[in-house]
């Protein structure tokens, strides 16, 4: 794979998409070999923040074809933006000096599916519980009439917003035009990722 420079939150977010165009023409370039893990030793220099979900058919490095090093991903069931996940984005914003936090979701997301079904109700798992009350919003907030992924659109969202209205080293970030926060999601059956959001000026969605 040819080096990109990397230098903007719109060269990251163009690297991304057309990564992801190799990916869904399936013609990815991932490098594997041991030279490139020898370099990657000595300290990592991610350009982008992925925080996706932890389902098995998401898997950020295939989707926007990038090699080990590249992306500093975090997986947690329904992309949400709990306090360990937020504390790992922080560590990459802080001292990596990653510019774009990418929130990815996904068709058919099964944490989704559960929260809405749940619907705010105990499910017998005080974790489960736990984890579906952070897409609650996104549950109450929808029309009765929307479907599951118009659910999983609207929670890509609130949680991007939730990174910056609980770091301040997100938020100041995200003021001082360091960095950026966009959401997407990501279609299961044709592999394309669509971005469908970005911070504004305010910082927010």
């Amino acid at each position: 794979m040819a080096s990109v420079v990397v230098a903007t939150p719109n060269d990251i977010k163009q690297r991304l998409m057309d990564g992801n165009k190799r990916y869904v023409a399936d013609i990815e370039d991932l490098d594997s070999s041991k030279e490139l893990r020898i370099k990657v030793v000595a300290g990592q220099q991610p350009f982008a923040i992925i925080l996706s979900c932890a389902d098995s058919r998401v898997v950020p490095e295939m989707i926007f074809d990038c090699n080990i090093g590249e992306l500093f991903v975090i997986r947690v069931a329904g992309n949400i933006a709990n306090k360990c996940s937020i504390a790992s984005i922080e560590y990459a914003v802080a001292h990596l000096g990653c510019k774009l936090i990418f929130v990815l979701g996904h068709q058919s997301c099964g944490a989704v599916t559960a929260a809405v079904n749940n619907n705010g109700k105990d499910n017998g798992s005080t974790n489960l519980n736990h984890l579906c009350s952070h897409i609650e919003e996104a549950v109450k907030t929808s029309s009765k009439s929307a479907c599951i992924d118009d659910v999983v659109k609207l929670n890509a969202i609130i949680n991007a917003n939730n990174l910056i209205k609980n770091s301040n080293i997100i938020q100041n970030n995200v003021k001082n035009k360091n960095l950026e926060i966009c959401a997407g999601y990501y279609s299961l059956s044709n592999g394309h990722v669509d971005i469908f959001s970005n911070t504004n000026q305010d910082g927010l969605m």
